[in-house]
């Protein structure tokens, strides 16, 4: 499996959980979630990939300057669009390409340290952060709409999967 495809399987699962969803439902807060949405999430999950997008064009990403755009997070519409742009940018990516990661822990500075890193580790990076934030819209989802169907790997981790299966087989 290429990572190209392990990224598409897992924004195809968000999108179809997205298409599910009632309008309302996207921008609707959820206590489990602390008053969060599941548009929050996922505008906070897309923006991550998008970042990767924009910094694989300058050669470099910060996942720090995100756009915290809120149509993304109030229209699933806009949210399913943007789940498509960044499919089709994935997809069209086949080899890796060395790039910088610029990170920032100063609370009261916008410094940032540089980190040589390149677009497969990132990728990576970005589908593992996607898969613990559908976890997470997994809790709100059942809260606020317990409509929606699941697949049974949503926000689960590939290695979680392959551990839980082994528990199964050892019994």
């Amino acid at each position: 499996m290429r990572l190209s495809d392990a990224c598409t399987t897992i924004l195809n699962q968000l999108s179809d959980i997205i298409q599910q969803l009632e309008e309302k439902d996207f921008a609707r807060s959820s206590a489990a979630l602390g008053k969060s949405t599941i548009g929050q999430h996922t505008r906070h999950t897309l923006e991550f990939f998008l970042c990767l997008e924009h910094g694989f064009r300058k050669g470099v990403v910060n996942y720090d300057k995100r756009a915290h755009d809120k149509l993304i997070e109030t229209d699933k519409f806009i949210a399913l669009n943007t789940i498509n742009q960044i499919r089709d940018f994935i997809g069209s990516r086949k080899n890796d390409q060395p790039l910088k990661l610029e990170v920032g822990y100063e609370r009261d500075s916008e410094a940032c340290l540089t980190i040589e890193t390149n677009f497969f580790r990132e990728l990576t990076y970005n589908i593992e952060h996607a898969v613990h934030h559908m976890a997470i819209m997994k809790i709100g989802l059942r809260e606020i709409a317990p409509y929606v169907s699941f697949p049974p790997d949503f926000g689960i981790a590939v290695s979680t999967m392959r551990h839980q299966e082994a528990i199964v087989a050892s019994r």
